[in-house]
């Protein structure tokens, strides 16, 4: 079993659709914690809505590929528009930021409300 902590955002319609997010997570994976939630300025792109953003620990059999795929499709099934810039608004946005206690996301050293998410779940492994 493999504990994972995502991270999560979203700048449309946040509340509903990290509520629906957690919901069709849940039908995947078994969630272990969710984060307190936290409005951001956009980076980036600056002329669009605060993101909310947060992470979500789970305890999944799948690996590192498979869970990014299953990640992806919930993007999708949500309807994430990959078209746009890369920091424009989302519907949802789903990261694996920390696998097994190792950090593997490089977000979390420079983004405060990630790392500030993950240190709330308690998911990295000291060295």
């Amino acid at each position: 079993m493999n504990t994972v902590i995502i991270g999560i955002g979203s700048n449309i319609n946040a509340d509903e659709n990290i509520a629906k997010m957690l919901e069709i997570l849940k039908g995947e994976v078994t969630i272990l914690q969710v984060s307190s939630m936290i409005k951001t300025k956009p980076i980036g792109i600056e002329n669009q809505p605060d993101f909310t953003n947060g992470a979500v620990k789970i305890n999944t059999a799948l690996e590192l590929p498979a869970l990014k795929t299953k990640l992806k499709q919930i993007e999708d099934g949500m309807g994430r528009d990959r078209t746009g810039p890369k920091f424009g608004p989302r519907c949802i946005d789903l990261d694996i930021a920390v696998w097994n206690g190792a950090v593997v996301d490089e977000d979390y050293y420079t983004r405060d409300f990630l790392r500030k998410s993950v240190d709330e779940l308690g998911g990295i492994k000291e060295n």
